[in-house]
């Protein structure tokens, strides 16, 4: 029984020690005063001790004793879910843990789940880049264009059974117009596609490119030298038909060696309806479905107007506007969720109204009216006729003078003069001319 002994001695000697570091007297004694600072009085026995040695010292002796509750058991307040927070050196002292971002990277696993996250959120951000055909404005796409073909196919077909009866027949005179107009400037949008090196900048995106005397040339590549100011005003966030932006976006797309997105426009199956309905819509849904409805044909008679309308609502495939809208929306409803954290609903919803999601729509609809322009252009159709067009679409929308802060479009007036803008119709014209004077010019991209 010796080592009995001995280790009962070594334990009396343990507890003696320790009643010597740990008197047991009551919690708070009278000779000592607490003050403001957090230090002892200087009348107390001993050095001066700060206001967390005496918070460590009582809970030394809380965890040594506990606390009775109100149901008789002994519990520790310190083990209550807040252990996280504070650590046990090796004299059985509990301290606060350090916090923060200096201390936070000071965990390997913290630091290699950054990276890791930075890693993903870098690859999927360049990895699914796009450049829009002829602007070669890039922009982010997450969405698929598989997924992308699907719920335009989907909502076609809900759009079918929702206008049931009231679908002109192929063969009434106004589909057959209609499909007519279409498939010409479908067939532009598409013609570059079947040459064997793609979709190009038409060359005269190029600096470098030489004008040949009478094709037209010489205003496309008047576009590149000069840095006159376009004419008209502007809005700050309509700059997309500033010639110097264009000339700037295309320099930039080539020095990055961008590559135009047009693999979404490859093996579409496209399909024109037009609905025996008087409202003044139309509108192009991914994966070409075309829905074109009769009260356009009350207020635009000629073929030119009615492709005008077809080629902006082609513009916005062009561009992948619906696909690029769902990515923005993603992140705006992110954004919205950590704003709603510091102001009232209601304030974030009518800031990210006004700022965020107004602003990109009428953004597309602009990009939407100039690609629509050029390629009326390129099928043949006198683009004089594009601003009459919005003009009269703002008159029949009602145009305020606020419309162009307050609406998903810009008012008619101002998208006639974006397009009646010198450079951007001399542009356009070029091309119709060439085309009229059958010099072959395929497309504008």
């Amino acid at each position: 029984m010796g080592w009995y002994r001995r280790g009962k001695l070594a334990l009396d000697r343990f507890h003696s020690l320790a009643s010597r570091v740990v008197p047991q007297n009551p919690i708070f004694q009278h000779s000592s005063r607490i003050w403001q600072s957090g230090y002892l009085d200087s009348g107390s026995k001993g050095a001066r001790f700060s206001g967390l040695s005496l918070c460590c010292s009582i809970s030394q002796r809380l965890g040594a004793q506990g606390v009775v509750g109100v149901n008789g058991n002994f519990h520790n307040p310190f083990l209550l879910g807040a252990n996280r927070f504070y650590y046990v050196d090796p004299c059985n002292v509990r301290h606060f843990k350090p916090r923060g971002p200096r201390h936070w990277f000071q965990n390997s696993r913290h630091i290699f789940v950054a990276v890791m996250v930075g890693w993903v959120l870098i690859t999927v951000f360049f990895g699914n880049l796009e450049t829009v055909p002829y602007t070669k404005r890039t922009h982010l796409i997450l969405l698929s264009k598989a997924m992308e073909r699907r719920l335009g196919e989907s909502q076609f077909e809900q759009i079918k059974a929702d206008f049931e009866g009231k679908i002109l027949p192929p063969i009434h005179p106004e589909s057959v117009r209609v499909t007519m107009i279409a498939n010409e400037i479908i067939d532009a949008l598409l013609r570059r596609l079947m040459k064997e090196q793609g979709w190009n900048d038409f060359g005269y995106a190029s600096e470098h490119a030489m004008p040949v005397e009478g094709d037209g040339r010489e205003t496309l590549s008047a576009l590149v030298g000069s840095e006159e100011k376009v004419e008209g005003s502007c809005h700050k966030e309509n700059k997309i038909l500033d010639g110097k932006w264009v000339r700037l976006s295309r320099k930039n797309g080539q020095e990055r060696g961008s590559l135009i997105a047009t693999s979404h426009l490859v093996g579409l199956d496209w399909e024109i309806l037009v609905v025996n309905k008087p409202d003044l819509n139309a509108f192009c849904l991914p994966g070409g479905k075309i829905v074109v409805f009769t009260g356009l044909f009350d207020h635009f008679k000629s073929d030119a107007e009615i492709a005008t309308i077809i080629g902006h609502e082609v513009g916005h495939v062009v561009a992948r506007h619906n696909a690029e809208g769902i990515t923005k929306n993603l992140w705006f409803a992110i954004l919205q969720l950590i704003l709603y954290l510091l102001f009232i609903p209601d304030i974030v919803n009518i800031i990210s109204s006004l700022f965020l999601h107004l602003p990109f729509s009428r953004r597309m609809e602009v990009e939407a009216d100039y690609i629509g322009l050029l390629l009326i252009a390129s099928a043949g159709y006198d683009p004089r006729v594009a601003p009459k067009v919005y003009e009269k679409l703002g008159k029949f929308a009602g145009d305020s003078t606020f419309g162009d802060y307050f609406s998903t479009h810009p008012s008619g007036t101002q998208r006639a003069k974006l397009l009646a803008q010198a450079k951007i119709m001399e542009e356009a014209f070029s091309i119709y001319r060439d085309v009229r004077a059958g010099r072959g010019v395929e497309a504008f991209l």
